[in-house]
């Protein structure tokens, strides 16, 4: 399976010590050029974690337009997807809004981190989504309280 990742979901597996369930679940993850320069940009979540052998990092081939991309997304949300389309993921991980969008605009199955975290109880690599979740939130990330009850709920821990 070919699985392609943006920076914030890796950045949030890293922040609760949990990059290891993109391993688990997936063997191996691609990321683009952008996105690990995003990540090695400053010592941080992620910095040290995303040195991995598991964790390949690719550059885009320059098929499809960047121009378009970025008028609406940053460098590495663009990447992100055209990557995915250029070497025909068959998931690519992404959080941000727009960003996860614009993936499944382009025809690419899209997902988010939680759905990563429910993916990885329903296959035994976690058994509780709620401390991960938690730990996700008082280490910077945002969820609103729909969010966080919705994914809650869908893994049976509300």
């Amino acid at each position: 399976m070919i699985i392609v990742s943006n920076t914030t979901p890796i950045i949030s597996l890293a922040s609760i010590g949990k990059l290891g369930i993109l391993k688990a679940l997936f063997s191996k993850i691609i990321i683009a050029k952008a996105v690990y320069q995003e990540i090695k940009a400053k010592e941080s979540y992620g910095y040290h974690e995303i040195d991995q052998e598991y964790i390949q990092v690719k550059a885009i081939q320059g098929k499809i337009d960047t121009n378009l991309l970025l008028s609406q997304l940053d460098l590495g949300e663009a990447e992100t997807i055209i990557l995915a389309k250029e070497i025909n993921a068959d998931f690519v991980i992404i959080d941000e809004k727009l960003g996860y969008k614009m993936a499944k605009n382009s025809g690419l199955n899209a997902t988010r981190t939680l759905s990563v975290l429910l993916n990885a109880k329903q296959n035994g690599i976690i058994t509780e989504i709620k401390p991960l979740l938690d730990k996700m939130i008082s280490n910077g990330r945002w969820y609103s309280k729909k969010v966080y009850e919705q994914i809650l709920m869908r893994a049976g821990e509300l």
